[in-house]
């Protein structure tokens, strides 16, 4: 099955998804963390899906594909120390910490696997 675009990754389905959530929750966090805490985990989750846009339209060089995917390994550990603050803070629920920290080393590891075996992702094939 041929990939057309970035749109069709699980994992980006999965980092999609893991967003929209977190905006969802984020949504009853006290107004005084609206420029910080709410801010931040919004814009790290939804970083994942544009640096997977951007790694995919760079495919075509295995290191600017690699460095894209690291950028966003690296917004999803941001995510995942973000929602570690939201339940320090009784903000989000055990469950939903148990839940979102799930995710995000779910995709995390699929983000590892694709980094370590580009070569299916690649246009120019070695």
């Amino acid at each position: 099955m041929q990939i057309n675009s970035a749109k069709e990754l699980n994992v980006y389905k999965k980092a999609y998804s893991l967003a929209m959530q977190i905006f969802e929750v984020s949504k009853s966090f006290p107004k005084e963390e609206r420029y910080a805490l709410t801010d931040k985990v919004r814009r790290s989750s939804r970083s994942v899906c544009l640096n997977l846009r951007e790694s995919w339209s760079k495919r075509r060089y295995e290191a600017h594909f690699i460095s894209k995917l690291t950028d966003c390994d690296g917004e999803n550990s941001e995510t995942n120390s973000s929602i570690d603050f939201a339940y320090d803070c009784g903000y989000i629920s055990n469950e939903e910490h148990n839940y979102f920290t799930g995710q995000t080393i779910e995709i995390g590891k699929m983000l590892g696997s694709m980094i370590k075996n580009t070569y299916p992702f690649l246009t120019h094939k070695k």
